[in-house]
């Protein structure tokens, strides 16, 4: 995979439970490693800094909950539409900002459950994405022990992997559910990567996890 190193932009903060700082350092040297400067932003007014995002080829969001103003929005929409990339796992990215749907629509998913919590499941990769940048040459399936998101995505997603929620005694859903765990999308001339798995640093460390996550990051830089 082939790309110019240039500016990532890290915004962290948010709900404390999924370690937006620890979690971003994880991946700060590899950025580092790859030709990026990175500048570190906690605050979401990064967003409406213009002079800031113009310089930006990819924006690593972990961010979970929380709310965007409307030139918050606005900012990263347009940043994204002008060719900046979108990146980021699990809540940091499909759990944020609930109550924006400028930002649900921009990301293409959003978390709504992880029934039974923290419990071992596989993501499959989708049998017709196997020769994709971010996922050739892993293995078709992954284990992790992580949260298992339940999310709502539209069809606009080029899905990479899935992973399908059973049904347990007492659910009041009748059938599995397969839904998006991996995915991109275009929006614009920029490009947004999202990896639902990442509730905690060991599903991180997962080496696959990691890969998946590391290429994403390159995918989606301008």
């Amino acid at each position: 995979m082939t790309h110019t190193p240039g500016q990532a932009l890290v915004v962290r903060g948010g709900w404390a439970g999924h370690a937006p700082v620890e979690a971003t350092e994880l991946f700060i040297p590899f950025l580092k490693e790859q030709g990026y400067e990175v500048v570190i932003s906690d605050s979401l007014d990064a967003y409406t800094d213009a002079t800031l995002l113009a310089d930006t080829d990819l924006i690593l969001q972990c961010w979970t909950m929380g709310s965007l103003s409307g030139e918050q929005v606005k900012g990263l929409r347009d940043a994204v539409e002008s060719g900046v990339g979108l990146a980021g796992w699990h809540g940091g990215i499909v759990d944020s900002f609930r109550a924006t749907p400028e930002y649900l629509q921009l990301v293409g998913g959003q978390f709504v459950a992880h029934p039974s919590g923290i419990h071992k499941h596989t993501i499959e990769v989708a049998p017709d994405r196997t020769e994709h940048d971010i996922v050739k040459d892993l293995p078709t399936t992954m284990v992790v022990e992580d949260e298992q998101y339940w999310v709502l995505s539209d069809p606009y997603n080029d899905v990479l992997a899935t992973t399908t929620l059973p049904v347990r005694d007492g659910d009041p859903w009748t059938t599995p559910i397969t839904v998006p765990a991996m995915w991109t999308r275009t929006w614009g001339l920029g490009r947004v990567f999202v990896c639902t798995p990442g509730h905690h640093l060991p599903t991180l460390e997962v080496p696959e996890i990691r890969t998946v996550i590391e290429r994403g990051l390159l995918w989606a830089s301008r």
